[in-house]
């Protein structure tokens, strides 16, 4: 009997390990950003820089993404400072005229719409409500893609979605979400 529960809890241990270690390693492969960029220092240095300085709306409300090389450009022509981060992208992608290749955090399934404008313009919400403190950074944080499913471990849930509306007791029906 008492071999019966070691072997049981051997097992058990085994398959939580499992679980929560040995998949999560297996399933999410870890990518590095192709520069080092904190936003906390850029906020500081340009006189407390809001979000839509350097990620924007566009005209029709919907949202531009991550800021091109112009936009870094306007301040890092060349180089001002001394870090590894600011001459890979300086010399990297600036001068030759190349696009950084960032990893997209928040990139949504296609079948998903999502209004930044009208989450930012019409419900007054802070970026920080759904992007957290992200913008007070001293760095990146690793990327983690699923391998299967091709999307960063990041991405929105539903169920974030769902709640945050549930506590503002707003309604959207599934196709105000669902394309």
């Amino acid at each position: 009997m008492a071999r019966n529960i070691r072997v049981f809890g051997l097992g058990l241990a085994v398959a939580l390990f499992a679980g929560w270690v040995a998949f999560p390693r297996a399933l999410y492969v870890q990518r590095r950003q192709p520069i080092e960029f904190q936003h906390k220092t850029h906020a500081e240095k340009s006189g407390d820089a809001q979000c839509s300085d350097c990620h924007v709306l566009r005209d029709d409300g919907a949202f531009a993404g991550i800021p091109p090389k112009e936009t870094c450009a306007g301040c890092h022509s060349e180089r001002i400072g001394t870090s590894k981060a600011e001459a890979i992208l300086v010399d990297n992608y600036i001068k030759p005229g190349q696009e950084i290749p960032w990893l997209v955090y928040a990139r949504q399934p296609a079948n998903v719409w999502f209004s930044h404008a009208v989450h930012v313009r019409r419900a007054a919400l802070a970026c920080a409500e759904c992007h957290s403190t992200y913008g007070k950074s001293d760095g990146v944080r690793v990327y983690e893609q699923d391998r299967i499913s091709g999307y960063s471990r990041d991405v929105m849930k539903m169920s974030d979605c769902e709640s945050c509306h549930r506590r503002r007791n707003v309604e959207v029906g599934c196709l105000g979400c669902h394309e």
